[in-house]
């Protein structure tokens, strides 16, 4: 079983996801240039967003070169002293990446992605066995590489939706320890020819005397505004087994995620632009097989402002057709449901006209029913 998410989401003038010039990032699609947001970006947003722990009942993981700060925190907790909590830390950091990075010595050359149970059984481990591990040097490294070796045996199964969602791997071992992403996210690209602006601000210094002038600082940033849409498509299967057979906790993942990716925006250049912009038309297809169907060329051909209304309409306009398209010439045999809601009335679907909701809960409901079925 597999669900397929198509947003269309339009956002005021904002940097949401900034290139290594600190302007939008942007690419090419259909012959021009496009705004575009990373498929990372929007990942974090998702595992970040405070509905999806609060759907899921589960705290995120932790993607970090400091797992160091992470154990030395729980092992204070369980009541040993933070100097040794700290050294203990970074001997298990070290024995777990096999590689520290060469400034410091607490931070890990590799980046890790752990849920805070594994964290908590490492830390309680430990600590049933912190004699040995502050007195007796050679067992102390025999008792580090029996955990490091038990936490990579389960690697390929975690408690943490989020890591179940979007995977991980071990850059030590990149082909034996590697759980498999349930997700796949794409890039978010705008449904229309973009070009960045710029922004000359200067910022009034308020303690200025007398004839004084001239501005406390000035600059510019880029920024754009655009329609985006947004794909991403998820395997069931793959997220039941990722998350060790617990379909319950798997339930409420597809929720948490369906819910997160709605809430979810970047967070790039906020405090400037304030671009807070619910998507505009929400789109779950639950299939059984067959290929899967980004919507991404519905917009090839770029859309166009129409007559007495912006870029949203014309977005889902272009999307819906392109579905009714698809789905004449490949068929709906492995379609088990989809469900829409658009946020303006006035928005007209044809082809997806039947698969319409009310608002944004029985569109969730509309799309886990065929997976609670299959389940009960």
């Amino acid at each position: 079983m597999y669900i397929e998410l198509h947003l269309i989401q339009n956002f005021v003038p904002a940097n949401l996801n900034r290139d290594d010039t600190n302007n939008p990032k942007d690419y090419e699609f259909g012959g021009v240039r496009r705004a575009r947001i990373s498929s990372q970006c929007i990942k974090r947003a998702i595992r970040n967003s405070p509905v999806f722990a609060e759907t899921t009942r589960v705290e995120v993981g932790k993607r970090t070169r400091w797992i160091t700060r992470l154990l030395s925190k729980a092992l204070v907790a369980a009541g040993k002293p933070e100097k040794e909590a700290g050294e203990v830390a970074v001997r298990f950091a070290e024995a777990y990446t096999q590689k520290m990075d060469g400034k410091e010595k607490a931070k890990t050359a590799i980046q890790v992605y752990v849920s805070p149970e594994e964290l908590q059984e490492v830390a309680a481990t430990l600590v049933q066995n912190w004699a040995i591990v502050l007195q007796q040097p050679a067992e102390a490294d025999k008792l580090m590489a029996g955990l490091v070796k038990q936490l990579l045996t389960q690697y390929e199964i975690t408690s943490a939706p989020d890591v179940a969602l979007f995977g991980r791997m071990l850059a030590i071992k990149p082909t034996t320890q590697i759980l498999d992403a349930a997700c796949q996210v794409a890039h978010a690209i705008s449904t229309h020819r973009v070009t960045m602006e710029m922004d000359f601000f200067t910022a009034v210094d308020d303690v200025v005397q007398g004839e004084e002038t001239g501005a406390g600082m000035m600059g510019f940033t880029g920024y754009n505004s655009a329609c985006f849409y947004r794909y991403a498509r998820l395997d069931w299967e793959q997220l039941v087994k990722n998350l060790g057979a617990d379909s319950d906790l798997a339930l409420r993942t597809v929720e948490g995620f369906l819910r997160a990716a709605v809430e979810a925006i970047p967070t790039g250049k906020q405090t400037g632009f304030a671009a807070q912009n619910p998507p505009s038309f929400l789109l779950a297809v639950v299939r059984s097989g067959g290929a899967a169907w980004s919507l991404a060329n519905a917009f090839e051909k770029p859309v166009r402002a129409e007559r007495d209304s912006g870029l949203v309409a014309p977005s889902v306009k272009a999307l819906d057709a392109y579905w009714g398209r698809l789905s004449a010439v490949y068929g709906t045999k492995f379609i088990k449901a989809k469900a829409a809601v658009a946020l303006d009335d006035g928005l007209a679907l044809d082809a997806l006209k039947g698969a319409q909701v009310k608002d944004l809960d029985a569109w969730v409901e509309a799309t886990l029913k065929p997976i609670k079925e299959a389940t009960a």
